[in-house]
């Protein structure tokens, strides 16, 4: 059962619940923000190595940068779902992992479309080899600085918070009772 504190409504105390800053099990934010940067620098490693192997077999830089994308998303879900989140048990599919996954595609798509681009640029400059495969990891390895901030703030207020998007206009789209009370 439940209690509510004298002017504290039961949605607030919900709200409170899911905020990660109110979890008495959950790091703070800037312990989480760490914890996922470190996470995000393992899978960007393992990232790298994939991209670069790929690369230097003369793989096509979307399809590498895909590969090595993915490379690096797999374990960071589950290293950074425990480790930073504090998050245990199976993930709830709709609130959590699909989620997470819109948020990560994102960044995907960033890699991706800068490696691609990237490619596209060292083609007809006839750039080749060891420098072409150089070019292509810096821009790889450039979208996952330039979106990891956005990133965390999605999955730290989102997706692990304990609400969602859908979540959110579900209640933009409630009438506000305390507003007629």
């Amino acid at each position: 059962m439940t209690t509510v504190s004298a002017g504290q409504n039961a949605a607030d105390q919900q709200e409170s619940a899911d905020d990660p800053d109110n979890r008495p099990d959950q790091p703070t934010f800037f312990a989480r923000m760490v914890r996922a940067l470190m996470s995000s620098g393992l899978a960007t490693g393992m990232s790298q190595v994939t991209l670069i192997v790929l690369l230097t077999m003369d793989v096509n830089p979307t399809v590498a940068s895909a590969a090595a994308f993915v490379a690096g998303a797999i374990p960071n879900y589950f290293v950074a779902r425990r480790w930073a989140w504090n998050r245990k048990g199976k993930p709830d599919f709709k609130r959590e992992l699909l989620p997470y996954l819109s948020v990560i595609a994102l960044g995907g798509l960033a890699s991706m479309t800068l490696t691609t681009v990237a490619g596209w640029i060292t083609e007809p400059l006839r750039i080749e080899g060891f420098v072409r495969v150089i070019v292509l990891d810096v821009a790889f390895l450039s979208s996952y600085a330039l979106v990891f901030l956005i990133k965390f703030l999605l999955l730290d207020r989102f997706v692990y918070s304990g609400s969602n998007m859908q979540k959110i206009a579900e209640r933009a789209a409630q009438p506000q009772a305390s507003a007629a009370a």
